[in-house]
């Protein structure tokens, strides 16, 4: 081994006085013995002196010399070896170290085969997309870098993946801040109580959509809305250049999960939530318009046969809030999601919908983009989800602005190998 080389260049290693061949042996039937450095001799049946024999022994420090035997010949006589120095007479640490050696370079083969380092410079805030509280306990900031099963025909994330994000940090947050009980995102007072957060009003703006391989910084706070309802606002940016590409602003209440009817916040429950509130204005302006309601004679476009899998559940058993954001798409006309993006939303929650439900988008384009789709400018729609047999899940109003077609078309096409 190359520690074991190395080592025997510093520490030579010397014979033992008890290896194999050199025993201690005794000079004829007497007892004194000369440091085995004699054997019998098979011919003479005297003894002869080994080639590897030892420093003359000392006695009281005074050296003494062996003076030649009866029956020895003096060509098996050798000369002595040199004296013994500090050098030759260390142990052998050869193996100990070589053994050192090799425990460490397999440690550090282990270390380096699980590669966890980030790969790009940007990806050093975060990495893992853990998340921290910052801004005085009262704002939770958590790093998602956009994958590429996130993006769409457009090449940037479609409003879900932003919708998942805005999600999963409103319950990290909870975690983080000590409030995630049994359930949910409900706090431990909650659980208690059978009690759940459910939305009723959520508006969007987007400036821009990030793109593979982006990294986007997700802030999220959390305030008071009215006397039972709580308000989470969050803010979306790059993490590399700071730009702001959402905003988001929601309402919360609770419900109880048994018997699925709204509830007030208990006085235990108010106490848990209330010291992580801010004392903010929303992040974006309230729309403050209504809602259309949409029907079979004011709709244009229609969506039928709707139903909800197993896996568009939340661990609540209904149907999670982003998937009715893709409902509501289901219906919306193609020229305008192929020449248009996605720019703002408002959502208001009616009802919840289970696994057996079925469903029906219905879609209406506002004047002004009823007649072209693909060359006119802004375009807003009213959106409706509802039952099959006529009752609210969701109403919605959603504006479209025009996508740049110039910088879409310097991006270039995914080279067919690499696709």
């Amino acid at each position: 081994m190359v520690a074991a080389a190395a080592t025997s260049a510093f520490f030579p290693i010397t014979s033992s006085p008890d290896s194999s061949g050199s025993k201690g042996k005794k000079l004829g039937n007497g007892s004194t013995n000369l440091g085995g450095i004699l054997k019998p001799s098979a011919s003479s049946g005297g003894l002869q002196v080994r080639a590897n024999a030892q420093a003359h022994p000392k006695i009281n420090g005074t050296s003494v010399v062996m003076t030649p035997v009866e029956g020895f010949k003096d060509e098996d006589a050798v000369s002595p070896p040199p004296p013994r120095t500090f050098i030759n007479q260390l142990p052998d640490w050869s193996m100990l170290l070589a053994a050192i050696t090799t425990i460490f370079l397999a440690a550090e083969k282990q270390w380096m085969m699980l590669d966890w380092k980030p790969r790009r410079p940007d990806m050093l805030i975060d990495p893992f997309g853990i998340g921290r509280i910052v801004q005085d306990g009262l704002v939770f900031r958590q790093n998602f870098s956009i994958r590429s099963y996130e993006i769409g025909a457009d090449r940037t994330a479609s409003v879900e993946t932003l919708m998942n994000h805005l999600q999963e940090t409103a319950i990290n947050h909870c975690k983080s801040a000590g409030l995630l009980g049994d359930g949910f995102g409900a706090t431990p007072g909650m659980c208690k109580k059978n009690l759940i957060w459910v939305v009723t009003r959520m508006q969007v703006v987007v400036d821009r959509y990030p793109t593979w391989g982006d990294v986007v910084q997700v802030d999220t706070w959390v305030s008071a809305s009215g006397k039972n309802g709580m308000r989470r606002d969050w803010l979306v940016s790059n993490s590399k250049t700071g730009e702001i590409l959402t905003r988001a602003t929601s309402v919360w209440v609770m419900m109880n999960k048994l018997t699925r009817r709204l509830s007030k916040i208990p006085e235990e429950v108010r106490g848990e939530i209330q010291p992580h509130f801010m004392d903010c204005d929303p992040i974006v302006a309230e729309d403050s318009r209504k809602l259309v309601k949409l029907d079979d004679s004011t709709a244009e476009y229609v969506r039928k046969g709707l139903t909800p899998r197993w896996n568009d559940l939340d661990v609540n058993q209904h149907v999670n809030n982003v998937k009715y954001i893709g409902w509501i798409l289901e219906s919306t006309p193609l020229p305008i999601v192929e020449n248009h993006m996605l720019c703002s939303m408002t959502l208001e929650y009616r009802r919840e919908c289970g696994r057996d439900s079925v469903l029906q988008s219905l879609t209406a384009v506002s004047d002004a983009g009823a007649g072209d789709m693909v060359n006119v400018g802004e375009i807003e729609c009213q959106h409706l989800l509802r039952l099959e047999e006529g009752s609210e899940i969701v109403r919605g109003r959603t504006q479209w602005r025009p996508k740049n077609a110039e910088r879409f078309g310097k991006m270039g096409r995914i080279p067919a190998q690499s696709a």
